[in-house]
């Protein structure tokens, strides 16, 4: 490397693309969307012309200019240059070759900096021909807070912009919620906002089930609530029988001293370390910090099983099941995984994987670049860690054998809904849509999305019915408004003749015969065409199992109460419904907080919380006379002008 980057300039950073030299092949070939090797090599062999012999990551767009393919290389024009040897190619590559019609070049100061940017990229653009790290959601921490006298303790997701330590990753959101709960029981630390803190003048529900020690109201002092923090670090940096120790030598003092209800509260706490040490499925004592890694392959799927230890506990386990890996070798996909999910993970100090990698070096200064100190990846070879590798290769194995024999099913029930609903195929894509309102009021459109991997949560959507001419309660109304906002943007974007994976290849509607009417003048209006639509209406009394189904041309059927098919259907129906509901609620919860201040231009929160305090009620600020206004603590003859000529703008 040519002399050590700061952090804000490596590629792995915010906005870091403006610091590279990025160029778009602007000479290159430009051509219909058809494959055409001809067409494709001919653009690839104009920006060979010009590649140097530095590390980077190149891009390769199609007619539309969307990424195709993101790579990296150690030697631009050597490894560009290989895909114009199309005889040398897999199938997979060929024909990302023929759609190939631009790229775009960003060179770097090393090879490291390149695998950064370009898991950077992939994760950024999704191609089509890399491997998608597919469940890259971010992952749960617990969080002890350092911006309070009495330290917080939380979970926590997202951005680091609090002061405090982190602990995790956790696998997932209940397994730091148990660890949470049982970190409540063992150190009573407050998990309370300062808001909440601040306001109490008794101690809360949580005091009373000895799970806070009610530092808010002065139950505790300064130096013990100190204590309970230095043991809460103590126990998660993996220092768990030091506290144990620390613990049952209190119990045995408060026992000895005759203060029996001090040594039982000792004892429970001492439980509640018990169960946490207890619920480790996999002991992984005298590890330390350690990410452990296996991949397990059949049938064309890949399925990678990923354990966390922390202080040399077990923080929970998860499987990833990548997506394009088919045609591609393991060594390929595990070390594009790898540098895609340490791209918003911290890595471990130790990475332990079941076999060795052939760019592990690389993978290893990349990772210790990015998280400016040493990260070891390795294969064990004997000992405890050999037989931590070996439960996560039996784990990667169970959870892809789950996964082929669930694929198998669902491919089943696909195919029965594309026999039921007439459908050329199996759909690659159904969309569910649900209305959700309170007698009209804070009405919405829900939209939820699955496909033969399951639900597509990441493609969920909601409507605000926004039509002022839409009556309140209007079910019809509102869902044809939603059908043409949805499909409309569709045809807008991507023309009657370009149909991609956004376009559902079946639609069910939650309702019956005036729903799928509604739904149908707007699609004829449109010009949809090679899509179903489907009515889906509740059977007698409202029983699950007893639906209808509406076809467009009127025809209807029912299906056996006890048809697989038919528990599938009420599935994706029931998601939409409660996709729909907890939309509605968080729209509605959102409206009660809304104040009719909010519209006076100019007020801001702490003048708003003046005249509110001063008046009482909204209702009353509109009420009011310029001279009370003035009277307002906090509010200037200004505002108080501008408040009343809002509210009186009509004389």
């Amino acid at each position: 490397m040519a002399g050590k980057m700061s952090k804000a300039d490596r590629p792995d950073q915010p906005n870091a693309a403006s610091r590279f030299s990025e160029e778009k092949a602007t000479f290159a070939v430009r051509g219909a969307d058809t494959p055409d090797f001809d067409t494709g090599i001919a653009a690839i062999r104009n920006v060979l012309k010009t590649l140097p012999l530095k590390p980077g990551v190149y891009r390769m767009h199609d007619a539309k200019g969307d990424v195709l393919y993101v790579g990296k290389a150690r030697a631009l024009k050597n490894r560009v240059g290989n895909y114009v040897q199309i005889d040398r190619l897999a199938n997979r590559l060929r024909r990302m070759v023929a759609l190939t019609r631009s790229m775009t070049i960003v060179t770097t100061n090393s090879e490291a900096e390149a695998l950064l940017l370009e898991a950077q990229l992939i994760k950024r653009y999704r191609p089509a021909y890399n491997v998608l790290l597919r469940d890259d959601k971010s992952f749960p921490f617990i969080l002890l807070r350092a911006d309070h006298k009495f330290p917080r303790i939380q979970k926590h997701r997202g951005a680091r912009r609090h002061k405090g330590q982190y602990y995790g990753p956790f696998a997932s959101a209940g397994s730091v919620n148990q660890t949470l709960n049982a970190l409540q029981k063992l150190f009573l630390l407050r998990s309370c906002t300062d808001s909440f803190f601040n306001n109490r003048d008794r101690p809360c529900l949580l005091y009373q089930i000895k799970r806070c020690s009610a530092p808010c109201v002065g139950r505790i002092d300064d130096a013990s609530y100190d204590s309970l923090v230095a043991d809460a670090k103590s126990f998660l940096d993996g220092k768990s029988s030091a506290v144990q120790a620390k613990l049952a030598k209190e119990m045995e003092s408060a026992a000895e001293a005759l203060d029996f209800e001090r040594a039982a509260m000792v004892r429970d706490r001492l439980g509640a370390l018990t169960f946490i040490q207890g619920s480790q499925a996999i002991n992984a004592e005298g590890v330390g910090d350690a990410d452990i890694f296996a991949l397990a392959h059949r049938n064309g799927v890949m399925g990678i099983q990923a354990f966390f230890i922390r202080g040399g506990q077990n923080w929970g386990h998860r499987s990833f099941f990548p997506a394009h890996v088919a045609e591609m070798s393991e060594d390929e996909v595990f070390t594009s995984f790898l540098a895609q999910f340490y791209e918003d993970v911290p890595p471990a100090k130790s990475i332990f994987l079941d076999r060795q990698l052939t760019e592990v070096d690389l993978l290893a200064q990349a990772l210790s670049e990015r998280a400016e100190r040493k990260i070891e990846i390795s294969m064990p070879q004997r000992g405890d860690r050999v037989r931590l590798v070996k439960q996560a290769t039996r784990n990667a194995e169970e959870a892809l054998d789950r996964r082929l024999a669930e694929s198998t099913t669902q491919g089943k029930l696909l195919q029965e809904a594309a026999d039921l609903f007439e459908l050329p195929e199996p759909p690659r894509r159904i969309e569910v849509y649900d209305n959700s309102h309170i007698q009209g009021t804070n009405a919405l459109g829900a939209m939820i999305v699955a496909g033969p991997e399951g639900f597509i949560k990441g493609q969920y959507r909601k409507f605000n019915i926004k039509n002022p001419d839409t009556a309140p309660g209007d079910d019809f109304a509102m869902m044809r408004e939603v059908m043409a906002r949805r499909f409309g943007r569709l045809m807008a974007e991507e023309g009657e003749q370009e149909r991609d994976e956004n376009w559902p290849d079946l639609v069910l509607i939650d309702g019956g015969k005036g729903q799928m009417s509604a739904v149908m003048q707007i699609v004829r209006e449109l010009c949809v065409e090679d899509v179903a639509f489907i009515g889906v209406s509740k059977g007698p009394d409202r029983h699950a199992g007893r639906e209808t189904f509406h076809f467009p041309d009127g025809r209807e059927f029912t299906l056996p109460v006890n048809a697989p098919v038919m528990f599938y259907l009420q599935r994706l129906r029931d998601e939409a419904h409660r996709f729909a509901i907890g939309a509605h609620r968080a729209k509605r919860s959102k409206a009660i907080t809304v104040s009719p201040l909010d519209e006076v231009p100019g007020i801001g929160p702490s003048r708003k919380k003046a005249l509110l305090m001063h008046f009482g009620t909204a209702r009353a600020v509109r009420n009011a006379s310029l001279e009370d206004l003035q009277k307002a603590p906090g509010v200037s003859a200004a505002v108080a002008q501008t408040v009343y000529d809002f509210y009186h703008s009509n004389g």
